[in-house]
């Protein structure tokens, strides 16, 4: 599958966050690198956004129609798009990644850029998949006690950087968490499995991001200190590793914690981060000319 997660956006005029907002320069910022996603925020008053083409996080999470309905797009795209279908826990497995990666950036970004870290249960989250759109409620952030918005309204400090960093990750499990187990009787995975795919989801995305805004070497340190391979429940680390290219450059690569069993659907077409990735393939994809992607 590919780095990014949302499919085909539709232009969309920006809108102005609520007065205050902590996260905002970090989400314009995210846009501007990746106009395939944009964050529309809402004050603490409006309720999110739902009918045609919107479904809530905690929806997802519930597993029922709305759960079903989201995942017959991906099936349906699966069919259009590769002339089979997929299997049910496969095409799961797609729906899980095309949410949770624009998902994981919510948090991630706005820590990376301004050490900001807002906390988003999965009832301050709605998302418009073809239009590229998720709406969020920001009530609450952690930051450092340097940090020009400590005083801000739902502001929570904290000592020191690697604090910021467990509330990263605790801000990630706790929106992902329900959401696992929405999606998980679908995808006939257990928790490491399931957890391995949030890994690469945290990894791959803020990494992708990263190289769009010109920080990915700051974007890989910053991973490879956040998830350094010993953190519940995640089941792994950042692991990025370097290969040679025939001319002596360096390649910067990784093997994925899980898998999105993309394989099932074109079995010779893996990702390039995947362990059945060999390194050769992974160099020839790497320094490809640009023309052939």
């Amino acid at each position: 599958m590919t780095g990014s997660a949302v499919d085909a956006p539709r232009p969309c005029a920006p809108a102005p966050a609520p007065a205050g907002s902590p996260v905002a320069d970090a989400y314009g910022r995210l846009t501007a690198a990746y106009p395939g996603l944009r964050i529309v925020e809402r004050d603490a008053r409006e309720p999110l956004p739902r009918g045609v083409g919107w479904v809530g996080a905690d929806e997802l999470a519930a597993g029922g129609e709305a759960l079903e309905a989201f995942l017959a797009w991906d099936e349906a795209q699966v069919l259009r798009d590769h002339g089979r279908r997929g299997r049910p826990d496969v095409v799961a497995g797609f729906g899980l990644h095309r949410y949770a990666w624009p998902a994981c950036l919510l948090i991630t970004v706005p820590w990376f850029l301004g050490r900001r870290v807002p906390d988003l249960p999965v009832d301050r989250v709605a998302f418009h998949r073809t239009r590229g759109l998720m709406s969020v409620r920001v009530e609450e952030f952690a930051c450092l006690p340097d940090d020009p918005a400590a005083g801000l309204p739902g502001a929570r400090v904290v000592p020191d950087e690697e604090a910021l960093r467990e509330e990263v990750r605790a801000a990630v499990s706790r929106h992902l968490e329900p959401l696992l187990k929405g999606f998980g009787p679908r995808m006939r995975r257990g928790r490491r499995a399931l957890w391995s795919m949030a890994t690469d989801e945290v990894v791959e995305g803020l990494w992708y991001l990263g190289g769009l805004l010109g920080e990915e070497t700051r974007a890989m340190r910053e991973l490879e200190s956040l998830l350094p391979g010993t953190t519940a429940p995640y089941t792994g680390g950042a692991d990025f590793r370097t290969l040679r290219a025939p001319d002596g450059a360096a390649l910067t690569t990784r093997d994925r914690a899980g898998c999105c069993l993309f394989y099932t659907i074109r079995p010779r077409d893996t990702c390039t981060t995947c362990p059945r990735t060999c390194d050769a393939e992974r160099i020839a994809r790497l320094t490809a000319p640009a023309a052939a992607d």
